[in-house]
């Protein structure tokens, strides 16, 4: 390259811009709308125009799913934080991120949005479950949880045999995306019996084609001394203690809950059936306490 004279370099080409803040608003939103709400956010600090643009509906309306004047038509009745039409499309996008929407009677599945993707997720509610004896009270009782998003939920008072089995189309989800199966759940007392000794199984797939299988916890006290000492392995136990450490653990829930993955999916779209399953069948031990509001259905986020 050669100098022309003026100390500036040119190599005899067209010189473009090389600071994209310069480029018009609509240019940069146009461009914004092609990543990720968590991208969009994160180049908003980058300078003003970027800023700017990180603000426009343009952007924040590519985020939304097609469907969902769907969802929003069939939510519970005043049970919207936003405006449809007032509200900017970020503003609708955050808060189907942080107030899930409760849809058709309000008490079987909620729709909300991850934050860091916009992907669709999905919980389908005890009441959208099928639970072996839940209609027998000497087994299950259904009861309203002040901190429960619908408006009842099911406890186990006392069962040996646990079957809980929920289903959704994949045509509710975004395509494309591999989503996880999680169990929300509680312990309605904290001196509770057999979730602490044996395992449970979960079986996550397509109807029809391979399913993933695993073995998970669901006792979400695993470092309480007192529980530990409760944990003996007795016959008919699905694990040996020795092998604790390799099951699915719960985690506890920004919401209070916890939750235990069970599986996961790939979505490739259309409407295939995708079929959840958690059972323990095996053992001899009695479970009770268990409080379960649901099986969620997000898609599986790789951390950043």
């Amino acid at each position: 390259m050669d100098e022309d004279g003026t100390g500036r370099r040119n190599d005899g080409g067209n010189e473009g811009p090389t600071n994209f803040s310069s480029l018009p608003e609509g240019v940069i939103a146009n461009t914004l709308s092609l990543t990720t709400p968590f991208d969009a956010c994160r180049t908003s600090v980058v300078s003003r125009a970027f800023h700017a643009a990180a603000q426009s509906d343009i952007v924040w309306d590519r985020f939304l799913p097609n469907d969902l004047d769907d969802f929003i038509s069939r939510r519970k009745p005043s049970g919207l934080n936003f405006d449809p039409i007032k509200s900017s499309k970020k503003d609708i996008f955050f808060s189907l991120c942080n107030s899930p929407l409760l849809i058709d009677d309000g008490k079987k599945q909620s729709f909300s949005l991850d934050k860091q993707s916009g992907k669709k997720c999905i919980m389908l509610g005890a009441r959208d479950l099928s639970i072996v004896w839940d209609d027998t009270s000497v087994y299950w009782a259904w009861e309203s949880h002040p901190e429960s998003r619908f408006g009842e939920v099911v406890v186990i008072l006392k069962v040996w045999w646990l079957e809980i089995r929920g289903r959704i189309s994949s045509g509710m989800l975004s395509p494309a995306t591999t989503y996880a199966a999680y169990v929300v759940f509680k312990m309605r007392e904290r001196r509770y019996f057999g979730f602490n000794i044996d395992p449970v199984d979960a079986i996550v797939g397509i109807v029809g084609s391979e399913h993933s299988m695993k073995t998970v916890c669901l006792d979400p006290y695993l470092d309480d001394t007192h529980q530990r000492r409760r944990r003996v392995t007795r016959a008919g136990s699905n694990l040996p203690m020795n092998n604790m450490s390799r099951l699915e653990e719960p985690r506890e829930r920004h919401d209070g809950w916890f939750e235990t993955e069970l599986g996961e999916f790939h979505n490739d779209g259309g409407d295939d059936e995708v079929e959840i399953i958690l059972k323990e069948v095996r053992c001899n031990d009695s479970k009770n306490s268990l409080v379960v509001q649901g099986i969620e259905i997000r898609p599986k986020i790789n951390p950043v």
